[in-house]
């Protein structure tokens, strides 16, 4: 009880990032509650999964198994949660912002009355006073972008738990424990928490598409804002991009305007990446575009504007006309890649 869990997800057999992304995060949270980290895990065959569980921080994991939970269904995977939340009173309890965290989330928290916020960016426990004088000691401060990123958000539920909050992909670092333990593993009995009416929706076939586009675990991307100027000079950050064998990326401004599409855009209301080179083109550098690119391990801004806050974070800065720049920078690695 009064502990921190974790929701799961797993495709195709494997965890998906996020699930070891919030992990990380809950164990450091943990540690500063004097807490347990714990997992839910819920599917077909997914038992195999604890070892890669305990290296991220699970202390406990609850497996709910069966071969109706293979794949994700609203109904049954909300029962068996609420069921659960009911039993074992977590403190807080984490999902990521996926398809499946944004639609089992809100599920689970209108179910037990907690409240949730969703979308966060960052999460940490700190105190709380309100305007009557009201104090709150280790709260979760659930941080987040908000009236289109114009803003940073910090939300607190004093009164309801558990807390509960999704959280981003990509946002929080993955970071396995250096000499992890071996946790202990309590099965959900899902014989005695479903029912038929859970499995009204049946799954006649499942038809999954690749992603075409994957900014997300690119290790070079080249990102181009509204100083590119217009869609058709935007040609010149995916010539870059094939020349560095790049993923491209885009500032809100620049899909705004049009100049590429949504999957692109990389900042607060798009994409959190982290790789091992950004290049900026045309970007003057708001937080809202930042706080989704400033974890990369290098980052080199091209703008003429010599006081654009891009400059402030990146490790190199060049300063001039893009049209001028990237050609360059085109023809000199096309030269030395020979």
């Amino acid at each position: 009880m009064n502990n921190i869990i974790v929701f799961c997800e797993t495709d195709n057999g494997k965890l998906c990032d996020i699930s070891l992304e919030l992990l990380t995060k809950a164990r450091g949270l943990a540690a500063k509650l004097g807490c347990q980290t714990e997992a839910l895990l819920i599917g077909s065959n997914v038992a195999g999964l604890a070892d890669e569980l305990y290296a991220y921080g699970a202390e406990k994991i609850f497996l709910a198994e069966s071969p109706q939970l293979e794949f994700y269904r609203t109904l049954p995977y909300a029962s068996i949660i609420i069921n659960l939340f009911k039993e074992i009173k977590p403190q807080i309890a984490l999902f990521g912002a996926t398809c499946i965290g944004r639609d089992l989330a809100p599920r689970i928290s209108s179910a037990l009355h907690s409240g949730l916020t969703a979308d966060c960016t960052s999460l940490e426990i700190g105190d709380h006073q309100d305007a009557k004088g009201n104090k709150w000691e280790n709260l979760l401060y659930q941080i987040r972008p908000a009236f289109g990123g114009n803003i940073i958000a910090t939300i607190v539920n004093p009164d309801h738990r558990p807390q509960m909050a999704t959280v981003r992909e990509g946002v929080m670092k993955k970071e396995p424990l250096a000499s992890p333990a071996k946790g202990s593993v309590e099965r959900v009995d899902v014989d005695k928490i479903l029912t038929d009416a859970d499995f009204a929706v049946k799954i006649i076939s499942r038809e999954i598409e690749e992603r075409k586009i994957d900014i997300k675990g690119a290790q070079i991307i080249v990102a181009g804002g509204y100083g590119v100027g217009s869609k058709e000079n935007f040609k010149l950050i995916f010539d870059l991009a094939k020349t560095l064998g790049a993923e491209v990326g885009a500032s809100r401004a620049a899909v705004d305007a049009g100049f590429t599409d949504h999957e692109r855009q990389v900042g607060q209301t798009g994409v959190t990446v982290r790789p091992k080179l950004f290049i900026s083109v045309g970007i003057s550098g708001q937080i809202q575009h930042t706080a989704g690119m400033d974890q990369s391990a290098m980052i080199i801004s091209i703008n003429n504007d010599p006081n654009a806050p891009i400059h402030k974070i990146a490790d190199y800065a060049i300063i001039g006309d893009l049209n001028e720049v990237v050609p360059k920078m085109i023809a000199s690695f096309k030269k030395h890649s020979k």
